[in-house]
């Protein structure tokens, strides 16, 4: 839809998931970024499960999908975190 469209709803993504993962202290522009990327893998991830979300609303479908993708990024970022840490 645009570019604005995309980092409003990147945006509310990063934020739900952040908020979901217990604030992992990553500022705006961060959350905005990986609500973006999340929106991808989300589209992806559901496109690999077969699963269809339709709730009527686009950019509620979008905020969705966004967010899941945005959380899954967000546990892959503190597993990473964790085995670093337990290595030190």
């Amino acid at each position: 839809m645009g570019l604005l469209y995309t980092i409003i709803i990147g945006a509310i993504c990063g934020y739900i998931a952040d908020v979901l993962m217990r604030d992992n202290g990553f500022g705006l522009i961060v959350n905005i970024i990986i609500g973006i990327a999340g929106s991808f893998v989300g589209k992806w991830l559901y496109g690999e499960l077969g699963i269809h979300v339709n709730v009527g609303i686009a950019w509620l479908e979008d905020i969705i999908v966004g967010a899941t993708g945005a959380i899954v990024i967000l546990f892959l970022v503190g597993v990473l975190r964790g085995t670093r840490r337990r290595r030190r």
